[in-house]
């Protein structure tokens, strides 16, 4: 459900990902950038890690691959 109204509301995100750190989900913006449902900008350093660029902080995330298959 969370997926389909978040891609309804915003059409051009790209991957959606889980934070594991805070609970929210984000979505990618670019290939190796996301945004979280905070606004915290995150930079993907792995397919399950990315850095919040504002704090530094290093989150566990669910899979963000850097191939460019869409989520359907």
């Amino acid at each position: 459900m969370v997926f389909s109204v978040w891609k309804n509301t915003f059409p051009h995100i790209g991957k959606i990902f889980f934070d594991l750190e805070d609970g929210d989900f984000g979505f990618t913006i670019s290939d190796n950038m996301g945004m979280d449902a905070d606004g915290n900008i995150m930079m993907r350093m792995s397919d399950n890690m990315a850095m919040d660029m504002e704090s530094g902080d290093i989150h566990l995330i669910s899979s963000w691959s850097a191939d460019d298959d869409e989520m359907d």
